[in-house]
């Protein structure tokens, strides 16, 4: 017993390494300043933005960081995305009243300068918004059924 004592402790430490190293943290530069981003924050961020009622023009968010922006002209670009996190991967955002806003981060894969602008997630009504204009409904982790225990 006093020998898988250890191996155990150890087999939980590299279980937790290797949880927390799924988390991509990405550094990026804008104006001589380092930031950092993630796709990870605890909510389905990727997906299809649109504008209320309208087909396009759209974001799409990849969970690997890529996707599209479309242009109110409707012309697309091909984007690396994050939301700004810290070094560690931890979200940086500012809590509202049943709200919380982000920073996101965004270039087009063709271009060297990271533009920013807002993220926010409103719980109660179950949306995501992206530069307060582009929105997506979304299902919270937290209220999908849990599974019955036997």
């Amino acid at each position: 017993m006093m020998k898988t004592l250890p191996l155990l402790f150890i087999a939980l430490c590299l279980g937790a390494t290797q949880s927390y190293a799924q988390i991509k943290i990405t550094p990026i530069t804008y104006k001589n300043h380092e930031h950092f981003i993630t796709t990870t924050i605890g909510y389905p961020v990727d997906g299809l933005f649109t504008i209320d009622g309208k087909k396009e023009p759209i974001i799409q968010l990849n969970p690997d960081g890529t996707g599209i922006y479309q242009s109110e002209d409707l012309s697309k670009k091909n984007i690396n995305w994050g939301i700004e996190c810290s070094e560690e991967g931890i979200p940086i955002f500012k809590e509202g009243f049943n709200s919380a806003s982000y920073s996101f981060w965004y270039k087009p894969s063709d271009e060297e300068n990271w533009i920013t602008t807002q993220f926010s997630i409103h719980f109660n009504k179950r949306k995501m918004f992206i530069m307060g204009e582009r929105v997506k409904e979304y299902v919270d982790y937290n209220d999908l059924p849990k599974p019955k225990s036997k």
